[in-house]
């Protein structure tokens, strides 16, 4: 089942690269006591989310915070080294966006946004989506209906649903 507003994130270990290496993140204590906005995207480098859905974040970061959120973060089906290396790359890292992989697509899986296109090399990806989360609970969820689309996932129109 895909997750809805007034769903309450599942538990879920992501992963980031940290000074040593590899690193679990818990994304419920990230989520805890905290207002968040998290969007995933089918593939680190790929066509729309490269020139698209990540640019409009990094743009917007500033306008984020100045509306309460404490975070941004970029969820991918990616490992995170290839996170690390696209967030720098684009500059979403310098610009504070957290990326966060999620290597074997179990929190995709979870809240019911995986996909496969196997013509276009998109094996168990992430479905396109932008959310607003408050102390674990989905508030705002916006889901592209394909994935080479970035229209109401991206940064612009998620901050037009941000009291």
């Amino acid at each position: 089942m895909t997750i809805s507003i007034g769903d309450r994130l599942p538990d879920a270990t992501l992963s980031r690269l940290g000074q040593n290496g590899p690193e679990s993140v818990e994304l419920a204590g990230l989520a805890s006591g905290r207002r968040i906005a998290i969007f995933a995207v089918p593939g680190a480098y790929t066509p729309t989310c490269t020139n698209a859905h990540l640019p409009s974040f990094i743009r917007s970061i500033d306008e984020f915070k100045s509306r309460g959120i404490a975070e941004v973060i970029c969820i991918s089906v990616n490992d995170p080294f290839v996170l690390r290396a696209w967030g720098d790359d684009t500059g979403a890292t310098d610009a504070g966006v957290t990326m966060l992989g999620d290597p074997e697509g179990k929190f995709t899986n979870a809240i019911g946004m995986d996909f496969s296109v196997a013509a276009a090399g998109l094996i168990n990806r992430s479905r396109r989506y932008a959310m607003v989360v408050d102390d674990g609970v989905v508030q705002v969820l916006n889901i592209e209906d394909s994935p080479g689309e970035c229209s109401i996932s991206g940064a612009e129109e998620l901050l037009k649903a941000i009291d």
